[in-house]
């Protein structure tokens, strides 16, 4: 990726969402292979990370915060429970859905995880300054804002 970086270049709107994209693609890869030892998949880590952030969160927010569907979402609590990871109560929620809270088990797995996760952030961001780190997360938050934006508009 480094050949594409030219500083007397202005890449078009196009070019900047192909290199967002691949620069996505390889930032799922390498967390991949940090996750693999541990026995997670990287929509497994977004799952406990959600889960560590709000227990008992429904699987729909679930499914929207971790980038997938809500039948994916399914699949995946049915094999972390399985796997002792998660607990779902017995009683559903609202719109039938049940609470999911992690186990003891998952919290310190996930601990083991998320410094995995935050090895490899940090070797993608090792280029950068502090301050260029802070302008690279305002202009994604701007990008991100404007298309979700446009989605409400639409």
């Amino acid at each position: 990726m480094n050949d594409r970086m030219r500083t007397s270049h202005d890449p078009s709107p196009g070019e900047l969402g192909v290199l967002v994209k691949a620069t996505q693609s390889l930032l799922n890869q390498r967390m991949d292979e940090a996750l693999r030892p541990l026995g997670l998949t990287v929509p497994q880590y977004a799952c406990l990370s959600n889960l560590i952030d709000e227990p008992g969160i429904t699987s729909s927010e679930l499914a929207r915060r971790s980038f997938v569907s809500r039948q994916s979402m399914n699949v995946l609590l049915q094999g972390l429970e399985r796997s002792g990871l998660v607990r779902r109560s017995e009683q559903p929620g609202q719109r039938r859905e049940k609470a999911t809270r992690l186990t003891g088990r998952a919290e310190t797995l996930f601990a083991q995880a998320d410094k995995a996760v935050q090895a490899v952030a940090r070797r993608m961001t090792a280029g950068l300054s502090k301050t260029q780190r802070a302008e690279l997360y305002a202009l994604l938050t701007v990008c991100g804002d404007a298309l979700v934006e446009e989605q409400a508009h639409a």
